[in-house]
């Protein structure tokens, strides 16, 4: 993951073979609440929101606990067959574990190994544990379970997800390996990220913002329902009385809005950016930074300014893939939201539910949209004005022309005929 810059991280002391509840111990005695992540902390205990620590001790109990074995022989010894992603953190393999209560038979599941050196990965994977583990909506992946365990392999750090079989938005959206998505398709994944984004921002006893929203973080499921992966840079949201959290830049280059790289002020609208930034990937087909292209081309916000939604010339930037396949309509309403989404001052931006409740209404749009509305516009683009105006009170000049042109060839044919038939007469007759 190519980030600004790292946290600048406490020293963890683990000790040896620690059990589940000592793990909880240190998940809520980390500082994510405080210095430079949170501006303030309430005196009043008795009326103060619970934050994610207080939420994970009355859910730690739902996450299973394995021991490092399991989940060696879980992924045949992380053998490099099954690997099926990889990122800062480390290795995502696929695996098979037994069910919680041993019956039945083996389920698939996704093993993420933390790469043993550095501090970082561990407390994002700290970061992860705690949030999943309070976290639960239909668009926010599952997490089943853990491995915190330190032998003589060293530190060996493992978070166990739902596998989700079909990869991620990225995948399908830039690897021509896989089949284009289709527009419906790719609505329904909108909505459902909005939706998972909406809950992390409003439907917490905490609000929670994710940090790193991009297309590789949004995961398919068997039906492509969307589902957010990958918690360890998310943050809690200010309290009441503050506007931001203040904390360290960090992210994906390409999707961190620019107020909150300028000044390190952290809010749920820093979000609101980052999902506008995906809106446009998902409606053109391209990666918010592509260095291969023209320099023009190469950074996405830049290039789709050059066709604006209201502007005749905006279905050039739709995804080819497409195969004109999908509402013009829609496609504009889409691009002014994420334009909404991608204004320059966090104000500015609306909130991930009015998001959401706007996205349904595009996707009305789209179902009752006319499927030939799109070729209709680009053949009346392809026609030179003249015609177009002339069509719209009678034949023109250059339709004229033609047809002229093409009598003469049908007369120029008829002579020639003639001529032939003369020909053929004549040699019967001598």
């Amino acid at each position: 993951m190519k980030c600004f810059q790292y946290f600048k991280d406490k020293k963890f002391r683990l000790r040896e073979g620690r059990s589940a509840p000592e793990l909880k111990k240190q998940i809520n005695s980390e500082d994510y609440s405080s210095g430079a992540d949170r501006v303030i902390k309430s005196s009043c205990s008795a009326t103060s929101p619970r934050g994610i620590p207080e939420l994970y001790e009355e859910k730690a109990h739902n996450l299973r606990v394995f021991t490092f074995s399991e989940l060696r022989q879980a992924t045949t010894d992380f053998n490099r067959l099954l690997k099926i992603g990889e990122g800062g953190f480390g290795n995502v393999y696929k695996g098979s574990i037994k069910p919680a209560d041993g019956k039945g038979d083996p389920i698939f599941v996704a093993i993420k190994k933390l790469n043993r050196d550095g501090l970082q990965g561990h407390k994002q994977w700290l970061a992860e544990v705690q949030f999943l583990g309070v976290v639960e909506h239909q668009n926010l992946v599952k997490l089943i379970g853990y491995c915190a365990a330190d032998g003589a392999r060293g530190i060996q750090r493992l978070l166990v997800y739902e596998f989700m079989p079909n990869r991620t938005l990225e995948h399908h959206l830039f690897n021509k390996a896989f089949p284009p998505l289709p527009w419906k398709t790719r609505l329904q994944i909108t909505l459902g990220a909005a939706e998972g984004l909406a809950y992390l921002h409003q439907g917490l006893e905490v609000q929670v913002i994710y940090r790193d929203f991009k297309s590789s973080n949004v995961l398919l499921d068997e039906n492509f329902n969307p589902k957010l992966s990958d918690f360890g840079l998310a943050r809690e949201g200010p309290l009441a009385d503050r506007t931001h959290v203040s904390t360290a830049v960090v992210g994906t280059y390409g999707y961190a809005a620019p107020d909150y790289v300028e000044t390190g002020h952290l809010t749920a609208k820093s979000d609101v950016w980052s999902f506008g930034v995906v809106l446009y990937e998902i409606l053109t087909g391209r990666r918010s930074l592509e260095r291969n292209r023209p320099k023009a081309e190469q950074k996405l916000l830049d290039w789709v300014q050059q066709y604006p939604a209201d502007s005749k010339k905006f279905g050039l930037i739709m995804d080819p893939r497409l195969e004109n396949e999908y509402s013009i309509n829609a496609a504009r309403k889409i691009a002014r939201l994420a334009d909404s989404c991608l204004s320059r001052s966090a104000k500015d931006r609306p909130k991930m539910s009015e998001v959401v409740e706007n996205l349904k209404q595009i996707m009305q749009v789209s179902d009752e949209g006319n499927p030939s509305e799109k070729s209709f516009e680009l053949c009346e683009g392809d026609l030179d004005v003249s015609e177009t105006k002339a069509d719209q009170y009678g034949p023109s000049e250059s339709w004229k022309r033609r047809m002229a042109h093409l009598a003469k060839l049908g007369e120029h044919v008829e002579g020639a005929s003639r001529r032939r038939l003369m020909i053929m007469q004549r040699a019967k007759v001598l």
